[in-house]
């Protein structure tokens, strides 16, 4: 079974940015003590307008499907909400870019 590549852009709220942060890191740990993510470490980068975007893996489009009925996960969902609006990739000026780059965000 493939799993499931993902890139998310989370733009931080006014004032949210090291809120984001925490839960963006904080994400796919939550995940795979859930089984719902492989063992593949995220990549996580910001772009020129304070947006981080994190490339994961999920097992497989069932365990996203299975994340939506999950209540651990439904609860970290909505502290991401709070705190940063999840964005189109072709909202960031970097996507027009043949050769996309992002700072990258050290642990």
């Amino acid at each position: 079974m493939n799993g499931v590549i993902v890139i998310v852009a989370y733009r931080p709220k006014p004032g949210k940015e090291k809120d984001t942060l925490e839960l963006v890191r904080s994400r796919v740990p939550t995940l795979r003590k859930e089984g719902m993510v492989t063992d593949r470490a995220p990549t996580i980068m910001r772009a020129r307008d304070g947006t981080i975007i994190e490339v994961s893996e999920w097992k497989s489009h069932e365990a996203i499907d299975a994340a939506h009925k999950n209540p651990i996960v439904l609860a970290m969902w909505n502290k991401f909400f709070a705190v940063c609006d999840c964005v189109p990739l072709n909202t960031l000026p970097e996507s027009a870019e043949l050769f996309a780059g992002f700072e990258p965000i050290l642990d």
